[in-house]
């Protein structure tokens, strides 16, 4: 895999992402409390806690893939308000700033790689084909991948299939990049092809919010540690300071579960 060479818009020290007193409920299940957090250009952000901490949720509100009940979201000077429908425009250059990576890929089976990554270019940027293809076999070639560009996602094993993923994300030039839990579904051996790929997306000055159980990439790659649990942040920080010296006895619960298993 050759080395990643994104470039993206960096400004030192300006805000990217801004969300104040985000909450959330399922009728009666209240998912997100009082949520507020922000990143700065260039950094990235670990959010970790317990499964049903709310971690996903927050990441889903952020390009409003869920609509929050009440709080802001500002990415890249898209502003959303809770109870005030975004129109089409809107809502459309905000996922364009929040590049989104999931947990089980979300490729297009019936497409190849190629057009997997190609499509949404040419449907959110007015890309043309050829313009499209050529954007996407190059971030496919950094990604190992050139040679997977006209076989279909069925053909490409999990590891794979999320660097496709990751490529489709960032062939739109997003300004902060989302993973949700993005090496959960895969064999360890496997997630460690993911995590290289975000490590060098990282040293490249992407701005990325991760929502992970990898201990070792919260420490050595996130700049702040966010620690979820019960809907709200109960911790955030440097992550040495946390991971070595928690203050919270939740997260001290947490962390002795994840690195005892």
């Amino acid at each position: 895999m050759e080395q990643l060479m994104i470039e993206p818009n960096i400004r030192t020290g300006t805000t990217v992402v801004q969300v104040k007193n985000l909450a959330k409920a399922y009728g009666s299940n209240v998912v997100l409390r009082d949520v507020s957090l922000s990143v700065q250009e260039g950094s990235v952000t670990a959010m970790i806690g317990p499964s049903g901490a709310g971690k996903s949720t927050v990441l889903r509100c952020m390009n409003l893939l869920e609509q929050p009940d009440s709080g802001e979201i500002e990415i890249d000077g898209h502003r959303i308000v809770a109870g005030r429908k975004p129109n089409a425009k809107n809502l459309a250059a905000l996922r364009r700033s929040a590049g989104m990576v999931f947990q089980h890929f979300n490729l297009f089976p019936h497409m190849t790689v190629l057009r997997n990554v190609s499509l949404p270019q040419e449907r959110v940027l007015g890309c043309s084909r050829d313009e499209a293809n050529e954007k996407s076999m190059e971030l496919l070639k950094r990604m190992g991948l050139a040679e997977k560009a006209d076989q279909y996602p069925s053909r490409c094993s999990g590891g794979q299939q999320q660097r496709i993923a990751i490529a489709r994300a960032l062939a739109l030039g997003p300004r902060v990049m989302l993973f949700d839990e993005p090496t959960s579904a895969l064999d360890p051996e496997v997630g460690v092809e993911v995590l290289e790929v975000m490590k060098e997306l990282a040293s490249t000055g992407m701005t990325m919010v991760v929502v992970t159980h990898e201990m070792a990439f919260a420490g050595s790659v996130a700049d702040e540690l966010v620690v979820m649990a019960d809907g709200g942040i109960i911790e955030k920080g440097e992550p040495g300071q946390i991971l070595q010296d928690p203050q919270h006895d939740r997260t001290r619960r947490f962390l002795r579960a994840v690195l005892e298993r």
